[in-house]
């Protein structure tokens, strides 16, 4: 863990941060967490990764309610992606500069484990890019689907070309609201068992919160509460990314997005909170890029990725991307100094 991310007594405890979230003022919040930032990350410099989200397929058995992306087996729109078609998106990325592939799909009913396996090795044999892989659900699936443990998975995976493990499926890490949303999808238990055994096995994972549906503040404190106690253990997490819910064409439509003020406020929170945490992004694909700008003073030191395919979210009735170009404009305007990275924050 580097020198510079310091646990003293004073850490925020679950009792205050949720004194916060009930009470806080937001401005307040955001110079708070903005000193927290400066002190963790590097004051001068915003980092942001040139990337591109692959869904290798859409059909998925999970079918939590929050999601407008999935669809099922004999759904017309169903997908698997072939290898060259994948292949094709990746050299399109690379064409522009681009580092790292975030491939993730749904938990799919019916693939053999070789595919994974096969799919990542050819990837790796063709291409010079950071294979940021498979979520926790999607890892727990396949363990349960060929009857093998979390850490075989894991490991095979690796042996294969697997570099790190994207936070997805986190939503609330509360077995109450999972069961209400996701019934079908791992438990919290399960998705941190992932995690901590990557990084067991040396493997840097980032965390994530979806928050704005059916969770209290009580549950995101929990959320955050299980994340530092992870990363107190282990020290693998990378990064922090959180991001407001996007009802539009799924189950849960009659809810209300939350806005931006909901937004940082979580968003500071999540960065005095997470006082191990060495990097916290900006969600530019959820909040508009001025949002994105305000999130750099309310803790977030990252812009995230540039973002090149995203599917997810869009379908969701919601995403805001930008090219690289962009992405470096808006971090000068705000007063920083753009740095490319890769997955590992290693600067390019």
């Amino acid at each position: 863990m580097s020198a510079s991310i310091s646990q003293t007594a004073a850490r925020l405890s679950p009792d205050k941060a949720l004194a916060l979230f009930q009470h806080g003022n937001p401005i307040d919040l955001g110079e708070r967490a903005h000193e927290v930032r400066l002190r963790i990350a590097n004051p001068d410099v915003v980092t942001y990764v040139v990337d591109r989200n692959i869904n290798y397929s859409n059909v998925c058995a999970a079918q939590c309610d929050f999601c407008a992306f999935y669809r099922k087996p004999d759904d017309p729109e169903a997908f698997l992606l072939s290898d060259e078609e994948i292949y094709q998106k990746i050299r399109e990325l690379l064409e522009i500069g681009g580092t790292t592939i975030l491939l993730q799909g749904g938990l799919h009913p019916s693939l053999e484990f070789s595919y994974y396996t096969q799919l990542l090795s050819g990837i790796k044999e063709r291409f010079d890019v950071c294979l940021h892989a498979f979520s926790p659900p999607e890892i727990v699936w396949m363990a349960r689907l060929y009857g093998r443990s979390v850490g075989d998975i894991v490991v095979d995976l690796k042996n294969a070309g697997l570099d790190s493990i994207p936070g997805g499926g986190g939503e609330i890490l509360s077995d109450r609201v999972r069961s209400r949303v996701s019934p079908r999808k791992c438990t919290s238990a399960e998705w941190l068992g992932v995690m901590e055994e990557a990084h067991r096995l040396g493997l840097r994972t980032t965390a994530t919160m979806m928050f704005g549906h059916v969770e209290t503040y009580e549950d995101r404190v929990e959320h955050l509460r299980c994340l530092r106690d992870l990363q107190d253990r282990t020290h693998g997490f990378t990064a922090f990314i959180c991001w407001t819910f996007q009802p539009r064409n799924t189950r849960l439509a009659h809810l209300q997005p939350m806005g931006a003020h909901e937004y940082l406020k979580t968003l500071a929170i999540s960065r005095i909170y997470l006082d191990n945490f060495p990097h916290v992004q900006a969600s530019v694909i959820t909040q508009k890029e001025e949002i994105g700008q305000v999130a750099l003073f309310f803790g977030a030191d990252d812009m995230g990725g540039t973002t090149m395919e995203e599917n997810v979210v869009r379908l969701a009735g919601t995403s805001h991307c930008a090219g690289e170009q962009r992405l470096r404009e808006l971090i000068r305007d705000a007063g920083f100094r753009p740095q490319k990275r890769n997955t590992r924050y290693e600067w390019i």
